[in-house]
């Protein structure tokens, strides 16, 4: 048995509580919930942002660009046969991969205490 794991990022890739691993980060498909239903933690703090969105893009685009370029290098099909193979094929990469990258988004965005940027001027005059 592995056992529950200790890294907030592993905990926010498997949908759990970053803080504690046992309450649950999500509230639907995407929405954060406001807060653990174990420990308290408080989500509405930190928003992941585009962040996951970018990376997920990124990460799909090269695991449809290269097999969609290799099959028309070996058999050449008409553009319609590629949108019938690669359009749904990306679509469900998108939506396997867009809710763990989120919650590993927010699980980073934890372990390093990183939240949205706010201007200092403590130094000025």
């Amino acid at each position: 048995m592995l056992g529950e794991p200790k890294s907030p990022v592993l905990r926010g890739l498997l949908g759990t509580c970053p803080a504690c691993g046992n309450g649950a980060l999500f509230a639907g498909y995407l929405q954060f919930a406001d807060h653990c239903t174990s420990c308290q933690l408080d989500f509405s703090a930190n928003d992941a942002g585009d962040g996951p969105a970018v990376l997920v893009m990124t990460l799909v685009g090269f695991l449809v660009v290269f097999p969609a370029l290799l099959v028309e290098l070996a058999f050449g099909p008409p553009v319609w046969v590629h949108a019938l193979l690669w359009l749904p094929f990306s679509t469900i990469l998108v939506l396997a991969f867009l809710r763990p990258f989120r919650g590993l988004w927010f699980g980073l965005m934890l372990k390093y205490q990183a939240g949205e940027a706010k201007l200092d001027n403590s130094d000025q005059l």
